[in-house]
């Protein structure tokens, strides 16, 4: 069969929503296909595949990248990339869902930001298109193929024994959620809780985020501002633990503060390796990527796929930092 290099590329224009931060790129509407060299199939076109991002902060990016070298050495396949503006950004997604149906894909691979997607994802399925959730699960939805994500239940749980190991009895937490009400995001909270088990540790106030830089500053001045005395600070999301970063500093809590976050993004494992943050559970969005589409593929072509792909945790901390770059 002949190799031809396909270059995909959209452009989807999103309702209004919110900027996301703690981003690397400013074009945070932009819908981007990675360059795929395609074996012609059967019917001799390649397999259209969609993967769709709630916003470009790294982690997503990493997630892109990884799906763009699983497009780029995969014959018969060729990705369409999509990227919202934020966490809660339902409308850019439901966009690019309608989108890429339109265009003709076969498949697509989704973060979900909320339950909202769902009647968007309903009429994808009403017309063939196989779905596969990365990085966060609709629960209540039966239409998916699979499910292509960390344990996060068990990411917090490993959060919480080491938080159990590094704090004395009758410490204090106070907690950054993430998107209340977010599966994914509330059983990292959940599992910490269970991770510290008999401990004697007392959680003494939560607030939510949106995973979102700035709204971790200001949320975690809040709690520090409550509770001065705070024995640490637990984060669900990468972005809002950056931002806990600054304002402990403004309240000039040292190495006295334990801080520790999910996701290890990059700046994160800096900020570890400076000493600023105690621990973050690293989550693996390449593999989450490279899996979410190659499990997405399968589901297309009629093969068995698993409900759920693990793609794994582990506590970075300054001992093991430099294993997860920076």
């Amino acid at each position: 069969m002949s190799r031809r290099t396909i270059a995909v590329a959209t452009a989807v224009a999103l309702a209004a929503a919110l900027a996301a931060c703690g981003s690397s790129s400013n074009d945070s509407s932009t819908s981007t296909g990675g360059a795929s060299t395609a074996a012609a199939s059967s019917s001799g076109q390649a397999v259209k595949l969609g993967l769709i991002m709630k916003f470009p902060v790294d982690f997503y990016l990493a997630m892109k990248s990884a799906a763009q070298k699983w497009d780029a050495s995969t014959p018969g396949a060729t990705v369409t990339i999509g990227i919202g503006h934020s966490a809660t950004d339902d409308q850019g997604e439901i966009n690019l869902i309608q989108s890429m149906v339109t265009q003709g894909v076969k498949g697509i691979a989704i973060t979900p930001t909320s339950p909202a997607v769902i009647p968007a994802l309903d009429a994808a399925v009403a017309k063939g298109v196989k779905v596969v959730l990365i990085d966060n699960d609709l629960p209540d939805w039966s239409k998916k193929s699979s499910v292509v994500a960390t344990d996060n239940l068990k990411g917090g749980q490993l959060a919480g024994q080491f938080l159990a190991k590094q704090l004395k009895q009758g410490a204090t937490i106070a907690v950054l959620q993430g998107v209340p009400g977010v599966p994914a995001l509330d059983d990292r909270v959940k599992g910490m809780e269970q991770g510290l088990g008999s401990s004697g540790i007392k959680i003494i106030g939560k607030a939510p985020t949106d995973c979102d830089q700035n709204k971790g500053v200001s949320a975690a001045a809040d709690l520090l501002s409550a509770h001065p005395d705070v024995d640490a600070i637990y984060g669900a999301c990468g972005p809002p633990m950056l931002g806990a970063i600054q304002a402990a500093k403004k309240a000039k809590r040292g190495s006295d503060l334990t801080l520790v976050g999910f996701d290890a993004l990059p700046d994160e494992v800096k900020q570890i390796q400076a000493g600023a943050e105690t621990a973050s559970v690293a989550q693996f969005p390449a593999k989450m990527g490279e899996l979410g589409m190659a499990t997405l593929l399968k589901a297309v072509q009629g093969q068995s796929v698993p409900p759920n792909v693990d793609t794994g945790t582990a506590v970075v901390t300054k001992d093991n930092a430099s294993q997860f770059g920076a």
